[in-house]
């Protein structure tokens, strides 16, 4: 029976556990990847996680990779690959990177310009034989060919979006993440600056695999600041976070179309300071989780109606500050959070009756940690 093995932009260790003492346990490896710096992470780690306990231990480390502040992992689970970002706001980068899942061993291949400033997410398509990366600061999304051998080559495609948005963060394009249809042959890009959701044809066997959709973008509200995305588990309904806003716009998802079907907000009435950063439903599409930083510092909890997507409001969650990421491992049994700035990934276990939260003794002390991800492990 396979195992999966859990991916995850984050660092250093804090906890053990013991596989033995629990034979048939649900073992995952998660990868952490952030911000490196003097006082904050050396590179990108990966841990061992027990979803029956929440315990985690450190399995390896790969110092001196410059500001992975996001990674995707492909499908085959052989390769890693890290956006780079350069803090004094010059060209971001793009690194590839062996990796044994056993061992938790990362190994460069190789690293190229990303084509764009300040790289914050990174995804593969189906068959890995693209990464495409979204360039918040200069507001553009470029496209990687992957060759056989894991390693990356030049830039292929450039994407130069263009616009502005009545907040103050909204003077140019934000591209901050985009994510691909079931299929594979549609990509939704968010598009923090100018308040859209960008639609496209995707065919991989091109060198230019991106042409614009029909129609070609779907606008949220004015100020709202689209951000992360992520489809329910059937595909029929897509949730994105609104940074800016601090809401949740629920769509529907038919024949490649999205139609709106909810907006619902994060806070109370009267919040101002929003920074709303990530989204996650758990794997049976039951709940949905949200976090917002500013001075709120929650995950926000809501039941789902699968029937017509829409959201309702259950509870909020004190959270290490600056819950820029977190992750919900494959079992749905734990939520981790990483509180950017406050240096401590949360973890709590997840009630699958009612989604409810419970913060367990349990935690992951890592500096500067943005990106949690999942892989599955043969």
């Amino acid at each position: 029976m396979k195992k999966l093995l859990l991916a995850t932009c984050l660092l250093f260790p804090v906890i053990s556990f013991s596989q033995k003492s629990v034979p048939h346990a649900k073992i995952y490896d998660l990868l952490l990847g952030g911000y490196t710096g003097p006082n904050a992470t050396k590179g990108i780690t990966v841990y061992r996680f027990n979803a029956e306990t929440g315990q985690a231990t450190l399995l390896n480390q790969l110092d001196g990779v410059e500001n992975p502040d996001f990674l995707a992992i492909s499908n085959n689970h052989k390769f890693v690959y890290a956006c780079n970002v350069d803090t004094k706001g010059g060209e971001g980068s793009v690194s590839a990177f062996k990796f044994d899942y056993l061992t938790g061993k990362l190994e460069l291949i190789n690293k190229q310009p990303g084509g764009g400033s300040n790289p914050v997410h990174i995804i593969l398509d189906k068959g890995d034989k693209n990464v495409l990366v979204s360039f918040y600061s200069s507001g553009s999304l470029t496209v990687l060919p992957v060759n056989k051998d894991g390693s990356l080559g030049t830039v292929s495609q450039t994407l130069q979006y263009t616009g502005s948005g009545p907040h103050k963060n909204q003077k140019g394009p934000h591209v901050h993440a985009s994510l691909f249809s079931a299929d594979g042959s549609k990509l939704m890009v968010a598009d923090l600056g100018t308040n859209k959701i960008d639609l496209y044809n995707y065919d991989a066997a091109k060198v230019q695999p991106l042409t614009p959709d029909n129609p070609a973008f779907k606008m949220t509200a004015p100020g709202d600041g689209p951000r992360h995305m992520e489809f329910s588990p059937d595909k029929k309904f897509l949730y994105v976070i609104q940074e800016l806003s601090a809401f949740v716009r629920v769509y529907s998802y038919n024949d490649n179309k999205l139609a709106f079907v909810q907006t619902i907000a994060m806070m109370p009435d009267g919040y101002d300071k929003n920074g709303a950063a990530d989204v996650h439903l758990t794997p049976d599409g039951n709940f949905l989780y949200a976090s917002v930083r500013g001075n709120a510092d929650k995950i926000v909890l809501y039941n789902v109606d699968k029937q017509s997507g829409k959201l309702t409001f259950v509870e909020r969650y004190d959270v290490s500050k600056a819950p820029r990421g977190f992750t919900i491992d494959p079992t749905g049994s734990f939520l981790l959070s990483a509180g950017q700035d406050g240096n401590t990934i949360n973890i709590f276990k997840i009630d699958k009756a009612s989604g409810k939260l419970t913060l367990t003794d349990n935690k992951i002390d890592i500096p500067q940690i943005t990106c949690l991800k999942w892989v599955a492990v043969k």
